[in-house]
């Protein structure tokens, strides 16, 4: 598989992502480092964007059903040189369905991911994966 995106700044304003149909707005000047994603933030929302496409993924493969999956993603930046060292997350999965081995789908998100084989290759991942009994 190949993937293409494009992306564009204007000197001193901000710049976007041209993927596909979608224009991602994200911040490059100062004046927009409290109100749009920065590069790091975006960097950990493909990190997360991971994570979830494959909970959809092997839902189908495992035959687990679920109404709807929540990631919070925290990561720790080293200076020298500027990098990502850690990152933690924690996956949420609301489910009534007992059939969801929560152990397994770790597993295969870890060995199936694009994005999380891509960054472990770099700096330490560890999570956990929850289900919330949605009544």
């Amino acid at each position: 598989m190949n993937y293409h995106i494009q992306a564009s700044s204007i000197v001193k304003q901000d710049a976007t992502l041209h993927i596909k149909q979608s224009n991602i707005d994200f911040g490059t000047t100062s004046k927009t480092a409290e109100s749009l994603p920065n590069p790091a933030e975006l960097f950990l929302g493909s990190f997360a964007s991971c994570i979830l496409k494959n909970v959809e993924r092997f839902s189908t493969m495992m035959k687990f059903t679920y109404s709807k999956a929540a990631i919070e993603v925290n990561a720790t930046r080293l200076e020298n040189p500027p990098r990502m060292e850690n990152i933690l997350y924690n996956l949420t999965i609301y489910s009534n369905d007992k059939k969801l081995n929560k152990e397994l789908l770790k597993k295969n998100i870890e060995k199936f991911g694009t994005i999380y084989n891509t960054v472990k290759l770099s700096c330490t991942i560890s999570g956990t994966i929850s289900t919330i009994e949605n009544v």
